[in-house]
C-alpha cells in the first residue's frame, strides 16, 4: 500500500481519537519512523505530506540526511551513546532519549545551538526498556538547569507491547501527569509541553491521553 493511503488512514484515526478526548487533532504530529526502510521509502513519506522523520541509529540518520535536498524535521528516537553524539548532533532537531547526566553533558558540549530534548521515562518499569524511573524524572530535570544547550521540550515513553488497553492507557496517563508536575515548576529551560508516546499498535490511545508526537513505523512506511 502507498504511504499516502496509509497516512490518510492514520490521520483519520488521530482525528477520531482527538474528537473522543476533546482535543485538536492539529496538535498531534506524526513522526514517520524510517529506521527499517530505504531512502526511497523515506522520500515517499515526505512526498505524502510527512514533515517529521525519526531514526534510531547514527548510520541510518546520516545516510538519509545526505539524500534529502530539502530537509524534513529530524528526530533521533533511539538510545544514544555519548560517543555517538558528535556524529548526530548537527543533523537532528529533536532527541527523544535523554535519560542520563553523561549524555546531557555530551549534548551540551557538542551542540552549537539549543537542542530540543525529550526526557525518556520507563513508566512501565520493564527491564528491557531504557529510561528513567518515574521518581527519578523530577530530580533529573532539576539537574539540567546549567546546560544552556539543552531545552527539555517534553517527555517520552513506550508502553508495553501488550493487548490490554487499560494497562497501555495507564502508562500514557502517568506520563501526562508527570509532564504536568514539571510544567507547574515553570523551569525556563524545561517548558515540557510535549509528549512523545504512541506507536503503530497504540497511537490512538496515546492521542486520547495527550500525545503531541506519535512515532509510527510499520503501519505507515512498513
Amino acid at each position: 500500500m502507498e504511504v499516502k493511503t496509509k497516512l490518510e488512514e492514520i490521520i483519520s484515526n488521530i482525528e477520531a481519537a482527538s474528537h473522543r478526548s476533546n482535543r485538536n487533532s492539529e496538535d498531534v504530529n506524526v513522526i514517520a519512523v524510517t529506521k527499517y526502510v530505504s531512502v526511497e521509502r523515506a522520500k515517499e513519506a515526505v512526498e505524502a505530506g510527512i514533515t517529521h522523520l525519526g531514526e534510531n541509529r547514527q548510520e541510518g540518520l546520516v545516510e538519509k540526511v545526505a539524500a534529502f535536498e530539502h530537509q524534513p524535521v529530524w528526530h533521533f528516537i533511539g538510545t544514544l551513546q555519548s560517543r555517538k553524539v558528535k556524529d548526530v548532533i548537527d543533523h537532528v532537531d529533536y532527541i527523544h532519549s535523554l535519560d542520563r547526566r553523561s549524555l546531557a553533558k555530551e549534548i551540551n558540549k557538542r551542540a552549537t545551538k539549543k537542542v530540543k530534548c525529550f526526557v525518556q521515562v520507563n513508566v512501565s518499569g520493564e527491564e528491557s526498556k531504557h529510561g528513567l524511573a518515574v521518581e527519578q524524572v523530577m530530580p533529573f530535570v532539576e539537574s539540567l538547569e546549567n546546560y544552556p544547550n539543552i531545552e527539555v521540550v517534553g517527555l517520552m515513553t513506550m508502553a508495553p507491547h501488550i493487548k490490554d488497553p487499560d494497562e497501555i492507557r495507564f502508562v500514557f496517563k502517568k506520563l501526562r501527569e508527570l509532564r504536568t508536575s514539571i510544567q507547574e515548576r515553570s523551569f525556563d529551560y524545561a517548558p515540557c509541553k510535549e509528549l512523545s508516546m504512541g506507536m503503530s499498535n497504540d497511537y490512538e490511545i496515546a492521542v486520547e491521553e495527550g500525545a503531541t508526537f506519535v512515532r509510527i513505523g510499520s503501519s505507515l512506511v512498513g
